[in-house]
Parts: C-alpha cells; sequence; structure tokens
C-alpha cells in the first residue's frame, strides 16, 4: 500500500501489513487523526472458542488503544443475540 498516513494508528497499521485495502482510507485516517475514535469487536458466544484469526483484531485493537483511541470489545450474550450470521467471526467498526 502506497498511502502515506496522518494518523499514527493508520501509520502503524500500513506499516505492519496489517491494512491491505480500506474504502475511504483518507476519510477514515481524518478521524483518526481529528481526535479519538471508538471502535469495537465482537466475538460470538457460540462459537467453541477463539482462534489464532482472532489474534490479528485484539492486536489492531490494542494498537488503537496504545495511540488514543477508546476500544471495546463484546464477549458473550449480547454479540450472540445480535445475530451475526458469520457466527466465529468479528467484526470491526470505526
Amino acid at each position: 500500500m502506497t498511502y502515506h498516513a496522518k494518523s499514527e494508528f493508520m501509520r502503524v497499521m500500513i506499516e505492519r501489513g496489517y491494512l491491505a485495502d480500506a474504502t475511504d482510507i483518507q476519510a477514515l485516517d481524518e478521524a483518526l487523526k481529528d481526535g479519538p475514535v471508538t471502535a469495537y469487536i465482537g466475538y460470538d458466544a457460540t462459537a467453541a472458542s477463539l482462534h489464532v484469526g482472532h489474534l490479528l483484531n485484539i492486536m489492531m485493537l490494542r494498537w488503537f488503544q496504545k495511540t488514543g483511541h477508546k476500544p471495546i470489545t463484546l464477549m458473550g450474550g449480547g454479540t450472540t443475540k445480535v445475530g451475526d450470521p458469520r457466527s466465529a467471526r468479528t467484526s470491526v467498526r470505526c
């Protein structure tokens, strides 16, 4: 990716290879640069366990926190009640 990030979070994500593509990366980068943003990851409580694929999302949220933003992790009944058709997958929303 050749985009030159303005926010620390996007710079870290690109440098570490966490981000391959994004819709309107400039608007996302501007929002992250302008002030604290809240993001969440929800885990489906009906899944048998977490797996290595979840590690990337957890690491991203940790960097989100390290760069001054507010991460939220949801586990349990609330996530299951939403009815996520992706089952054990996670979702990140900024």
